[in-house]
């Protein structure tokens, strides 16, 4: 397990543009595989285009305490990269007047964030439908300011979604480091404790699955039986979904593909399983993404190749739905990764 980011390691794929050099290039240069732009223009969806925001997502920080190998925001606890909270002021007022039903808080580790509480305090009064926090369930009991989470988190109605990789412990720390499935159990036993997870509570929690190496998920609906029983039956444990997510070739799960040379055959992969179905409803048609300084992108994988929304929008502080509404999405080979199966995004399956 690698212990820095790609940034704190000087690795050349920390550089967006190289990144976007390298899936923009070679077997889709040459012609072996097909630009993704071509294959939507096939069904007439290019220009890609955005329909009513349903979704903000906003990132308040690269700051993580885990350094997973799969992790497309190659965050991690040299990440300093933190939304302040003049930004999150900005960001609340869109909150205030967005027609958007769900409010969708990411990292890093949010948690990490020093105004991350006063920030879901201050959201959380805007009336949100469903106001969810990403967590990596480690956080909780990473140090003892963070034990009291799910209290905090029932007392302000906050949808949990929590990555776990696997229910047993090699396939999770082999992702996420050593001891992380012991530290997620506990996370996930506490918030059970809170009435988290539990048949007929509102208090929602959901799981989120990477497949831990180059290649892509299976069933969600099948999968989601199998991390149900295992987890009871093991440690008693309940939850509400499981949302499995393709792993796209960015950042540090890029760096694992070219390192271990599956790069060519997991792309191969993407574009056999890609299905026109799953292009009406892709995460960016419903989505804003809003990183950590106020910068706007359709979604949270064009945020880390730094591809801006195109439009003359582009920073929170000015704001504009309508005009936003109003644009093409930027895509790139990535975009594969949503289209793929039964496609993916921050939700799971979308076909």
């Amino acid at each position: 397990m690698a212990t820095k980011s790609l940034k704190a390691q000087g690795d050349e794929l920390a550089v967006s543009n190289k990144q976007l050099e390298i899936l923009n290039g070679g077997i889709f240069a040459d012609g072996e595989l097909p630009y993704f732009k071509d294959k939507i223009h096939q069904i007439d969806q290019f220009p890609l285009r955005p329909r009513k925001l349903e979704i903000l997502q906003i990132n308040v920080g690269y700051m993580c305490n885990q350094v997973c190998e799969h992790c497309h925001v190659d965050a991690g606890p040299d990440r300093k990269e933190i939304m302040t909270r003049e930004t999150m002021q900005l960001c609340l007022e869109v909150i205030r007047n967005t027609g958007a039903h769900t409010l969708d808080l990411t990292g890093g580790a949010p948690e990490m964030n020093p105004d991350f509480r006063w920030f879901v305090e201050e959201a959380a009064k805007a009336g949100i439908q469903d106001f969810i926090v990403r967590s990596n369930l480690t956080i909780i009991r990473a140090n003892k300011k963070y034990h009291d989470l799910p209290d905090f988190f029932k007392k302000h109605n906050v949808h949990v979604v929590s990555s776990m990789p696997h229910w047993t412990r090699g396939k999770t720390d082999k992702q996420r480091g050593d001891g992380v499935f012991d530290k997620s159990i506990k996370a996930l036993q506490e918030l059970n404790e809170r009435g988290y997870g539990m048949p007929g509570s509102d208090l929602r929690l959901d799981l989120v699955y990477n497949p831990s190496g180059a290649y892509l998920p299976g069933d969600q609906g099948a999968m989601e039986k199998d991390f149900k029983k295992a987890l009871k039956e093991d440690f008693g444990i309940e939850f509400h979904n499981l949302f499995a997510i393709t792993n796209l070739p960015i950042a540090r799960f890029l760096d694992y593909l070219i390192a271990s040379e599956n790069y060519e055959d997991y792309m191969y992969a993407l574009v056999e399983a890609y299905n026109p179905a799953a292009v009406a409803n892709v995460m960016c048609r419903n989505t804003i993404s809003v990183s950590w300084d106020g910068w706007l992108y359709d979604c949270d994988f064009n945020q880390m190749l730094d591809l801006k929304v195109a439009s003359k929008i582009k920073h929170i502080k000015d704001y504009n739905e309508d005009i936003l509404n109003d644009r093409n999405i930027i895509i790139s080979q990535h975009c594969y990764g949503c289209t793929a199966g039964a496609g993916s995004s921050c939700q799971g399956t979308v076909a």
